[in-house]
């Protein structure tokens, strides 16, 4: 662990003259031995948990199940899935009672993974892989395969989250999958279609504390141009029943564009309203509903950057739902995960983990890029954006009498926001963490107290040329930063879990699961850090290899 401002006093003291980001590549490990390769190799499930060796001392009040999910089959047979977001789903459980932990993973039985486990190769068409009719068939039945209509995967691989009493597998489609938190089982799969009109929804809703889940995806509006609906789904019911079969469509965004709507990976909340970013990052959907069919196109071959578009804020109320119409724009960037949003005086800050530019980082998720020696992997990541974290801010009340000047008066920002002659606002970040190739990603925050409030800190997984290899702690207010880091070691996302009774905002542990591939005893293990200054409480570690694992949850 390194406190990054307490190291440069330190190395001031020698009289070396250096700055804090400077600092923080001074303390970036190279990893020429390509241990990370590891992490993208398929494994086996297991058939009962097996127990972990405790060093340090977990905190008594830290009983419950860390549970994460991520690909964990990369090939069926010999057909290899060839994008990150393929391999089929496997849920991961690290349980935590008495100072005592066990580990456990079974694959989710989504009928992507039961298919292609039955057929012995891959049948349903997945993120960057394309799935061929059954060379066994004849030439006519293959050729009619092709016009049956596009199979959408319900290959749960990107998190997990409850809704009511129960706990959900997702993905990006309109499937979700209900699984047993305790067993592993996998119990139903659900069509969100059933019941909203949505074509998919994000990995990442949103929680209020009575259990109230809010999410985001696109749909068809008015004219059958496209439009993004923002969805509620109420808190477990008296009579219990399931609260996704009272799921309401509360307000929808419109689209930039018709048939072309961007890519959603997530979208902001406040305690009053909602916020949605629009990036350059497009789908094309009559390529999505004509190729697919006629050529065997995957979801990656639908996807094309507006170069010309910029991006665009949205803002919306909660209660009630209404659409607010003020265009805020600003220069192309990527995006997959907000931080954190909230409501100040009269404006909305949004801290974001964006790349810039409107090409797609997505397409440097290949793993064959991924599986490369490490020189390779660099010289990947030089061609691709750059990751930066930002703060924007959106001012509420806006005087289109004002134009050419700053709008925001915050007093803690150098974000600006300045009103266009054609009455666009046009914004400007603050940046709060910025270094080449270098990502604060997967963000986390002590959401339970702080969504949607003005916060300090935020916890992310530090991508290095899109390697994971250290755990990162960002004062946004002061950019002051720590990291958790060790050789040939690859972390995971850091959840956050508050201590009983806390009073400060950092007060409470990450937990993180850790491959270290190169060990010849135990190469997994699950850290728990000090979320004050990310120094080791205690480290559960296993005999097995663990594979990527993307998102998930901690279960009380």
């Amino acid at each position: 662990m390194y406190n990054l401002e307490e190291c440069v006093k330190c190395l001031k003291n020698e009289y070396i003259s250096i700055s804090l980001v400077d600092l923080f590549f001074y303390f970036i490990i190279e990893h020429p031995a390509g241990g990370y390769k590891k992490i993208f190799e398929s494994c086996e499930e297991l058939a009962e948990p097996i127990p972990a060796h405790v060093s340090g001392k977990i905190p008594a009040w830290l009983t419950g199940s860390l549970l994460r999910v991520g690909p964990g089959l990369f090939e069926i047979g010999d057909e290899p899935f060839y994008h990150l977001f393929d391999g089929q789903a496997l849920m991961h459980k690290f349980d935590l009672k008495d100072g005592h932990v066990t580990y456990y993973r079974r694959f989710i039985r989504t009928d992507a993974y039961v298919r292609a486990m039955a057929e012995k190769r891959i049948v349903i068409t997945e993120f960057g892989t394309t799935a061929y009719p059954d060379p066994c068939k004849n030439i006519f039945s293959r050729f009619f395969t092709y016009f049956q209509g596009i199979e959408v995967t319900d290959n749960c691989l990107v998190n997990i989250y409850p809704i009511g009493e129960d706990f959900y597998a997702c993905t990006e489609t309109n499937y979700i999958t209900k699984v047993d938190p305790d067993t592993l089982e996998t119990i139903k799969k659900v069509d969100l279609c059933n019941y909203l009109s949505v074509n998919g929804v994000t990995a990442h809703p949103h929680t209020e504390p009575d259990g109230t889940v809010y999410n985001i995806g696109n749909c068809f509006g008015k004219n059958m141009s496209l439009a993004y609906n923002i969805v509620k789904i109420p808190p477990p019911q008296d009579d219990k029943s399931d609260p996704i079969e009272k799921s309401k469509v509360l307000v929808q965004f419109p689209s930039s564009e018709r048939f072309k709507p961007s890519y959603v990976h997530s979208f902001g909340m406040t305690e009053n309203y909602f916020v949605f970013v629009e990036t350059p990052v497009k789908i094309n959907l009559l390529k999505f509903l004509t190729s697919w069919s006629i050529r065997g196109t995957n979801y990656m071959d639908c996807f094309e950057s507006n170069d010309k578009m910029g991006t665009w804020f949205h803002l919306a109320t909660k209660n009630p739902g209404e659409y607010i119409d003020h265009k805020f724009r600003t220069s192309a960037f990527n995006l997959f995960h907000h931080i954190n949003c909230y409501e100040d005086q009269g404006f909305i800050v949004v801290d974001l983990c964006t790349w810039k530019g409107h090409d797609f980082v997505y397409n440097y998720l290949y793993l064959a890029n991924m599986r490369q020696n490490w020189e390779e992997v660099k010289k990947a990541a030089m061609r691709a954006p750059q990751p930066e974290v930002r703060r924007y801010v959106l001012p509420l009340d806006i005087n289109r009498e004002e134009q050419g000047k700053n709008l925001v008066s915050l007093p803690y920002t150098t974000a600006t926001a300045v009103m266009c002659s054609d009455g666009t606002v046009w914004l400007e970040p603050e940046v709060l963490f910025s270094g080449p190739r270098q990502a604060f990603e997967f963000p986390q925050i002590n959401y339970k107290k702080y969504c949607g409030k003005n916060y300090t800190f935020a916890y992310g997984l530090g991508l290095n040329h899109f390697v994971p290899d250290r755990i990162c702690k960002l004062n946004v207010k002061s950019k002051e930063t720590w990291i958790w880091q060790e050789p040939d070691a690859y972390p995971s996302e850091p959840l956050f879990v508050q201590s009983p009774d806390a009073k400060d905002e950092d007060e409470g542990v990450l937990m993180s699961i850790v491959v270290k591939p190169g060990v010849t005893q135990r190469p997994a293990f699950l850290l728990i850090l000090s979320a004050t200054d990310l120094t080791e409480i205690a480290r559960a570690e296993v005999d097995v290899m663990i594979p990527v694992t993307l998102h998930g949850m901690y279960k009380p």
